[in-house]
């Protein structure tokens, strides 16, 4: 507490060391020695029944008003699926998972616009300044890698096996340049 009685400082949000992936924690013996969260089917497996991906909202698909479409519904399909291939589709909500398609697709959106109208913009009053786009990228894709970190850190706590092979955000550069090339799809 400060002299003018407010409170200031503490603990800050994702400060301090990041938990364990369950599966690292497994090959180690469990040091911690508490309860893992396993989660064990038994004989009842073969009686479960696959969950169908949550439709994919409205405004992902919306069109654009340039006439094109924004890539938002293909990247939060593949996340899901993603997520879905690991068994931690449960684990992340939708809104979440919308969240990092949205912000992939703006990125995507306004890396296209530099290509199209550069690096520079002009003013009323005939100054050069930097392209908005330039800074608008930069958010989106802070935002898409925050959106991302807090997904991966779900999957990784979680996920008993090792985490391997290509992610949903490999695929966001790789769509970013087929972006580019005017191939949108995979």
């Amino acid at each position: 507490m400060a002299k003018d009685g407010t409170s200031r400082g503490g603990s800050r949000l994702g400060a301090g060391r990041k938990p364990k992936a369950v599966a690292e924690k497994i090959a180690t013996g469990n040091p911690g020695g508490r309860k893992l969260t396993v989660m064990d089917f038994g004989d009842s497996a073969e009686n479960l029944i696959g969950v169908e991906m949550p439709p994919v909202s409205e405004y992902m698909k919306a069109e654009q008003k340039d006439g094109g479409s924004m890539c938002a519904a293909e990247i939060y399909q593949e996340t899901w699926g993603w997520l879905h291939e690991r068994k931690c589709d449960h684990l992340v909500t939708k809104q979440q998972i919308e969240h990092y398609a949205m912000s992939v697709a703006r990125w995507i959106q306004c890396e296209e616009a530099i290509s199209k109208f550069g690096f520079l913009a002009k003013k009323p009053t005939g100054t050069v300044i930097s392209s908005p786009y330039v800074t608008m990228a930069k958010e989106y894709m802070k935002q898409a890698n925050t959106a991302w970190y807090a997904i991966y850190q779900v999957v990784k706590e979680n996920c008993m096996s090792e985490i391997t092979g290509h992610t949903p955000q490999d695929d966001a550069m790789e769509r970013l340049l087929r972006a580019r090339m005017g191939n949108t799809r995979f």
